[in-house]
């Protein structure tokens, strides 16, 4: 197995609910260590930027408008197949699909808010790490 680095974000659902200590016991628990974290609020050009993958997909403006309706924790994740892994904590994308014990059967509000992003793939954990962290807030 080998060790990954990948992005998480604590969306504004659950941030506005205090649940950001909850959430990363749970990737704690699985054997994820945070190795960079801030605590953040998202422009509409920050937030556009980071989700411009989806800029012609129907719920973009909705995404982006979350996305900037609280203050966010974007965080560095290191582990055994960290992206694998994180996937699995957060659990499927609409609650209602997720498995219990995932951060999205118990925190998420809906396939919207649904507390939490990660990283699908180590190209795009590497992409998106570097958009929010310089090398140097990476703290092994």
């Amino acid at each position: 197995m080998a060790t990954e680095y990948t992005l998480s974000i604590i969306k504004p659902d659950a941030t506005q609910r205090n649940l950001t200590g909850k959430i990363n016991t749970k990737f704690e628990d699985a054997g994820l260590k945070i190795v960079a974290q801030k605590r953040l609020q998202l422009s509409d050009k920050t937030a556009g930027e980071f989700y411009a993958v989806h800029r012609d997909r129907p719920f973009y403006g909705d995404l982006v408008k979350f996305m900037t309706s609280g203050p966010v924790v974007v965080q560095v994740l290191k582990g055994e197949n960290a992206v694998a892994k994180n996937r699995e904590i957060m659990g499927a994308t609409n609650p209602l699909n997720a498995d219990a014990g995932t951060i999205r059967k118990e925190f998420a509000i809906s396939i919207e808010a649904n507390s939490v992003h990660g990283s699908d793939s180590l190209e795009n954990a590497r992409n998106e790490i570097a958009f929010f962290f310089a090398g140097y807030e990476i703290i092994e």
